[in-house]
């Protein structure tokens, strides 16, 4: 046996909400890695509907890595809620219309960029991502929490907004994990090593 064929719907026999995201993903500009799942207390198809403000024309991404576990009702907000903030009002006047929509000539509104979430990043509970935020492999995003800026890898932060708690291994343990990269092995090195992987000493890991 080399796991779970990752290119299915739902992996767990007889329950339909916790599934593979990339097999229910529709939009192009969300991009998810094998293995990474979602579960969702209602319908996995809530989860599209979470990532809120995310405009065709805007353009930006939300992007996953492998192996991660997104529990439900994460929110990503996307770059499409940026409003003018180094200006006289916020509001939106142009997309109004009706003698209002030239309030934008040669302007434009923040982008802050793509939302990338790396490998192995457990994001807990009605936790909120901001647009522009990079999540480091191996993080974990704690419960309600609200991550406005980037996230350092095998770190755990949680508040709002999110704060780091702690480092979840010494700084030579994250280097040997960040250098071997086990997400990208090959399945059948994964599935060798499943014991090993659950456990927390690193030199176990075998070829």
């Amino acid at each position: 046996m080399t796991g779970p064929n990752k290119d299915i719907k739902f992996p767990l026999d007889n329950y339909d909400r916790l599934c593979f995201l990339k097999n229910v993903i529709k939009n192009p500009n969300i991009i998810v890695g094998d293995f990474t799942y979602y579960d969702d207390f209602e319908n996995v198809d809530n989860f599209e509907k979470n990532v809120k403000y995310h405009f065709d024309f805007v353009g930006d991404k939300l992007i996953i890595g492998k192996f991660c576990m997104i529990s439900s009702d994460v929110k990503f907000i996307m770059n499409g809620a940026n409003h003018l903030t180094n200006a006289l009002t916020t509001y939106p006047f142009a997309i109004f219309g009706n003698g209002w929509e030239n309030a934008m000539d040669n302007k434009s509104y923040p982008q802050k960029g793509d939302i990338n979430i790396g490998n192995d990043v457990w994001i807990g509970y009605n936790a909120t991502i901001m647009a522009g935020v990079t999540i480091g492999d191996g993080a974990i995003i704690a419960t309600n929490s609200t991550v406005i800026k980037d996230v350092e890898p095998y770190s755990i932060v949680g508040g709002n907004p999110a704060k780091e708690i702690k480092k979840r291994f010494s700084e030579e343990t994250i280097s040997k994990l960040l250098e071997l990269k086990w997400w990208n092995w090959d399945i059948e090195r994964i599935t060798k090593n499943i014991q090993n992987l659950t456990d927390n000493k690193i030199d176990k890991l075998t070829e």
